[in-house]
Order: C-alpha cells, then sequence, then structure tokens
C-alpha cells in the first residue's frame, strides 16, 4: 500500500483525486495539507506541515505556487517523492525544482497530467521539425473563467517543445495589439482564453500558404488530471532521486 499525503486536499482538483483514488487499491490517501480546512474528508487534514504526524510514502500537490518553498522543504526533510501538478510556477520555481530538489528526492513534474496533451506535444513536435520555416506556429488555450495564470503551463510546455525541435529557436508572442507590424516567421503566437467552466482546450495551429494543419485536445473533465497524478504517485514511489515526466511514466507503462 503506498500511502499519499495530498496537498491542496480541498481544492477542486484535490476532492477530485480524494474521490478518484477508491478505484486504486494500491493507494491510500493518508493525509491532506490546506490551508483552509472547510471541508470534512476521511483522512486528516492539516494546515500546516510541521503539524503533519502521518507517515506516507510519496506527496501529490495540486495546490498553488506560494506553497512550493514549504513543500518542497517538508518533502526533502522526511525524504518523500514529490508529484508536482500545481501550475503557475515561477522560472525561479521550476529551476530549483529541476536541479537541487531533484537531486535529493524523486521528482514527477509535469505541466499537465493528461495522457492525451502529452500526446499532443509528441505530435506537435514532430509536425513542426518537418514544417519548419514553412509554417506560422500559433498555440491558442481556452480555460474556465476562474483559472489565474495566462497563459498556461501547458501551453508553454507546448511551446517549448516545439521551439525545442526547431533548428532556428522562435520568440514567443503573447500580445501584439502593442505591435503594429507584420508577424515575424521567427515567433510563436500563444493566446489565452478565459472563460465559463472551460476545462482546458489546447489547440496547436500550423498555417501555411493555402493549408492549415491544426492539433487539438480538448479535456472534458479534470478526472483526466486527477487519474494522471494518482498513476504518477505508483510510477514514483519506488524511484531513485531524479526528475520524471510523463513520458517516463507512458515509457514504463508500454
Amino acid at each position: 500500500m503506498i500511502n499519499i499525503l495530498l496537498s491542496g486536499c480541498n481544492g477542486k482538483m484535490g476532492q477530485v483525486i480524494t474521490r478518484l483514488s477508491d478505484n486504486f487499491p494500491e493507494l491510500k490517501i493518508s493525509a491532506g495539507f490546506d490551508i483552509n480546512n472547510n471541508i470534512n474528508n476521511p483522512y486528516p487534514v492539516f494546515t500546516s506541515l510541521a503539524d503533519c504526524n502521518v507517515d506516507v510514502d510519496v506527496i501529490i500537490d495540486f495546490s498553488n505556487p506560494k506553497a512550493f518553498t514549504p513543500l518542497v522543504e517538508f518533502a526533502q526533510e522526511k525524504h518523500l517523492p514529490l508529484v508536482l501538478a500545481t501550475t503557475g510556477l515561477s522560472t525561479e520555481q521550476v529551476t530549483t525544482l529541476k536541479t537541487s530538489v531533484a537531486s535529493r528526492i524523486p521528482v514527477f513534474f509535469s505541466a499537465n497530467m493528461s495522457l492525451g496533451v502529452n500526446l499532443l506535444i509528441d505530435l506537435v513536435k514532430k509536425a513542426a521539425k518537418v514544417l519548419e520555416g514553412q509554417f506560422d506556429i500559433e498555440i491558442v488555450e481556452k480555460h474556465h473563467n476562474q483559472k489565474i495564470d495566462a497563459p498556461s503551463g501547458t501551453a508553454l510546455a507546448i511551446a517549448d517543445a516545439i521551439n525545442d525541435s526547431l533548428d532556428e529557436k522562435c520568440e514567443y508572442m503573447y500580445d501584439r495589439h502593442s505591435r503594429r507590424k507584420k508577424r515575424s516567421k521567427k515567433e510563436i503566437g500563444i493566446h489565452a482564453v478565459r472563460g465559463g467552466t472551460i476545462v482546458g482546450d489546447h489547440s496547436v495551429i500550423f498555417a501555411g500558404n493555402d493549408e492549415l494543419i491544426e492539433i487539438n485536445h480538448t479535456a472534458l473533465s479534470k478526472e483526466i488530471f486527477a487519474v494522471g497524478a494518482l498513476k504518477a504517485s505508483i510510477f514514483l514511489a519506488s524511484k531513485k532521486p531524479g526528475l520524471y515526466s510523463m513520458s517516463e511514466l507512458i515509457s514504463e507503462s508500454n
């Protein structure tokens, strides 16, 4: 049995993970951490990590970038693997995670826990390499009206993956209204839409002369992200210190 500490347990994603964890007999959410302790859960919830006295094997984090520092310090102190699914981390936080933290504990970090999104990333990398120099690339992401960060971490991960596959790197263009000039060939447009209850929609557009290629992924519920995080915790529980992602999980599953 793998015992989990769920950070952000009282948030929307935390509650989805709590519900779906019953479908994984090898897992048990043994404790939760959240600054808002206003929901009854089938496990103890701590408003301070220092107060957590429950033995756990893995931490899943779906909370807030503000919790990053105390969370990674706690994980390193207790030598606990960390599945980090929180979006909106700063560049400095991501660098810290990938370097110093991952050298001490196993870290699973992915901008998106969906298998489908990670397949999309693989597809657009291949497309970008074939179409380089001939097609303009634009990314459009859509999310619900409560999402704070923009563009989404997934949109940035898609842009980074595309850029890494190109021989000549592109500039990211977030806002064209302040630039009154033609589009450069060496840019990737990234656009954010916020409205209603959209769970998540990401489109990558390759626009060429007289032809258009669009690769799209639409999330219909938050469950796909919860399932991904739970699978990641099983994957990570037996790993050595290092940085892991969805690609390693998928490879090991095949």
